[in-house]
């Protein structure tokens, strides 16, 4: 049980894991801002084939110029080409999910994510448990999450009941992704290379899927779209994915889960600031929840 693989599994964050991923789910608040800042002038989907592609060719350049070995043979081939499926189903069933279902349905949904890498750790992680007092402080940040964007009623409309649905299976399949990383030889090789390999598998997925949902591109994007889809591009999939997939190889997975409440809350935060959405009360006490319920998860 001293094995390196086992205290990787287990091993809580540290002051510095902790900041960087509260960095990481800053950027990833105010991607949600960006992208529909962008949306007017190029399509979910295409955004998100765009990005993959030349995303891919920014890492791969990176990887180039490191001396990062992409080709050789460690056992990852078949779980890097499960991880890129995962990775673009779950962007798929988000964007289009959105597209019958409110904002705030869609992000409760989705963060039923760090629930479903607990419960699937269990199984494939069999150290990564959780102890009944993370599993509290899990709950109270999820609470915290219900707070802030409010219960939501039952669908009256099957068009909302399918994108809820769909909203789910993103959830399902960010969670599989992550524990496919965590739970296989990936979990040993760089973390430019699993991203890597994610991006090569869905970019080709998600422009078919653009496609196929009949997006076009009817006018010059402006400025603001294009500087919306060089930040997602540059910097929140050829860098803080890159940092999250490190942090994934070396840090509980589902500790790390947990840590995700703070992007919709972020996002909350960057809304009213880029866009003047309006904050609530409960917004403080959302905050609140959150921050407890890590410190909770968190906990030695």
């Amino acid at each position: 049980m001293s094995s390196p693989a086992y205290t990787s599994t287990t091993r809580p964050l540290d002051a510095l894991a902790a900041s960087i991923v509260v960095v990481l789910c800053l950027s990833w608040g105010f991607n949600q801002v960006v992208t529909k800042l962008a949306i007017h002038d190029i399509p979910p989907l295409t955004q998100a084939a765009v990005r993959s592609i030349v995303a891919a060719l920014l890492i791969s350049a990176w990887c180039r110029l490191r001396g990062i070995a992409l080709l050789k043979q460690d056992g990852t081939l078949w779980f890097g080409l499960l991880a890129g499926i995962l990775f673009a189903v779950e962007f798929i069933l988000i964007f289009q999910g959105l597209l019958y279902t409110t904002a705030s349905r869609a992000t409760l949904f989705i963060y039923l994510a760090p629930f479903f890498v607990v419960f699937g750790a269990r199984i494939v992680l069999p150290a990564d448990r959780f102890s009944i007092s993370q599993w509290l402080g899990l709950g109270l940040s999820f609470i915290g999450m219900v707070v802030a964007f409010g219960v939501p009623a039952p669908a009256t409309d099957p068009k909302q009941l399918t994108g809820d649905i769909m909203m789910v299976g993103a959830a399902l399949f960010w969670a599989a992704t992550t524990l496919t990383i965590k739970a296989s030889p990936l979990t040993r090789a760089s973390a430019e290379k699993v991203m890597l390999c994610q991006l090569v598998v869905s970019a080709p997925v998600m422009a078919a899927a653009a496609l196929l949902a009949g997006e076009h591109i009817t006018h010059m994007p402006s400025t603001l779209a294009l500087g919306a889809l060089a930040y997602q591009t540059v910097w929140v999939v050829s860098v803080t994915f890159v940092i999250w997939f490190a942090l994934i190889a070396q840090y509980s997975a589902s500790r790390l889960s947990a840590f995700t409440f703070l992007t919709p809350l972020f996002g909350v935060a960057a809304g009213h600031l880029v866009l003047g959405d309006p904050l609530t009360p409960a917004f403080a006490a959302a905050v609140a929840l959150v921050a407890i319920g890590l410190l909770l998860v968190n906990r030695s």
